[in-house]
C-alpha cells in the first residue's frame, strides 16, 4: 500500500487497529471474521410462555487486528510462516497477551494465499483454528475468502485491485509538525539487518498527538517500526505500539523462495462460490461447487 508522506494522521488512520469486529471470548480475530457472538443471545431459559427470551448486553469494545500487507508481485515466490503477538492494555494497569501463527505464500505469478486463524491467549489451553483461507489473484481482478469454521462452507468471490505492475513500499512520514496543530512526527532511518535469513531495511515512525486531538485527555504517542525486503516487498518484522490498543508484533519466522505449492491457490474442495462483487461486475450470483 502506498501512502503519501502528508498528512501523517491519514496514516496513523490506515494503520491503526480497525474496530467494530466481533470476537469470541479468550479469543480475538484478524480480518476477515465471521459473526463468532450473535448481539442477542437466548436466555437461559430459552423461552417463556412460547415465546423465546432473548436478553441484551450494553457497551463492549471487540476489535480486529489488521495483519501485514502482501502485495501481488509478480518474479518473487516465497512460502512464509508469520508469527503475531497482541499485547492488549488492561484498565487495571495489567496486560493480556494473545497470538497466533499462520502460513502465507506468493507464486511467481503474483497470486497470493493466505490462512487466517483465531487469535488466542498466548500459552492458554485454548488452541487457535483457522477460520479463513484468503486466495488473491491480480489477473482474475478477484479474492477468494473461503470461511473454514461456518457451515456450509462457502467461498465469497469480491473484486481485487492489487497489481503485479505497481511498486509497493511501505508507508512512511515525514518529520515535522502536523497539519491543524494535531501533534508532531519523527521519521528514523534504523540501517539493515537480517530477519528470517533476509536482508532488511529498517525505519521507525514516532507520531505524537496533542491532547484532545481523538478525545485524549493528555499528549499520545504511536510508534510505527517495520524491518523491509525489497526483494519480497514484505515487512518481515512490524511493530507498532499504540497506548489504546497496546503492542502488535508482526514477526516472520521462516521464509522458503521455491516456488510454493500450485495447490494452495486452488479453491478448498466442496465449497460453494458465492459471487459478492457489484451487479455490474457479476453478471452470474452464485456459481457451482468449487473443486
Amino acid at each position: 500500500m502506498r501512502a503519501k508522506k502528508f498528512p501523517a494522521l491519514a496514516l496513523a488512520l490506515v494503520s491503526l487497529v480497525a474496530v467494530g469486529g466481533a470476537i469470541a471470548p479468550g479469543a480475538a480475530a484478524q480480518t476477515p471474521q465471521p459473526q463468532a457472538t450473535p448481539p442477542f443471545m437466548p436466555g437461559d431459559d430459552g423461552v417463556q410462555n412460547g415465546t423465546p427470551v432473548i436478553r441484551t448486553r450494553d457497551g463492549g469494545s471487540p476489535t480486529r487486528l489488521e495483519s501485514i500487507a502482501v502485495p501481488p508481485k509478480s518474479g518473487a515466490p516465497f512460502t512464509l510462516t508469520l508469527e503475531t503477538e497482541w499485547v492488549r492494555p488492561m484498565s487495571d494497569g495489567g496486560s493480556q497477551t494473545i497470538a497466533n501463527k499462520r502460513k502465507i505464500a506468493r507464486d511467481s505469478s503474483g497470486r497470493v494465499y493466505q490462512e487466517r486463524w483465531l487469535l488466542v491467549p498466548k500459552y492458554g489451553a485454548r488452541r487457535s483454528q483457522m477460520n479463513a483461507i484468503q486466495i488473491y489473484d491480480p489477473h482474475e481482478h478477484v479474492v477468494y475468502t473461503c470461511m473454514t469454521l461456518v457451515e456450509p462452507h462457502v467461498c465469497n468471490m469480491n473484486n481485487y485491485y492489487g497489481s503485479t505492475d505497481a511498486i509497493y513500499k511501505p508507508a512512511s512520514v515525514q518529520s515535522g509538525a502536523l497539519p491543524n496543530d494535531i501533534g508532531i512526527a519523527f521519521h528514523e532511518d534504523l540501517g539493515t539487518k537480517f530477519v528470517a535469513d533476509q536482508i532488511t531495511t529498517g525505519a521507525r515512525d514516532t507520531i505524537t498527538y496533542n491532547a484532545g486531538v481523538m478525545g485524549n485527555d493528555r499528549s499520545m504517542t504511536v510508534i510505527d517500526e517495520h524491518w523491509y525486503s525489497d526483494d519480497l516487498a514484505v515487512n518481515l518484522l512490524s511493530i507498532r505500539e499504540d497506548p489504546r490498543f497496546g503492542k502488535q508484533t508482526f514477526a516472520v519466522t521462516k521464509v522458503n523462495m521455491s516456488e510454493p505449492d500450485p495447490r494452495l491457490f486452488e479453491l478448498p474442495a466442496g465449497y460453494r462460490v458465492v459471487d459478492r462483487r457489484p451487479p455490474a461486475d457479476a453478471p452470474d450470483a452464485v456459481t457451482p461447487n468449487a473443486q
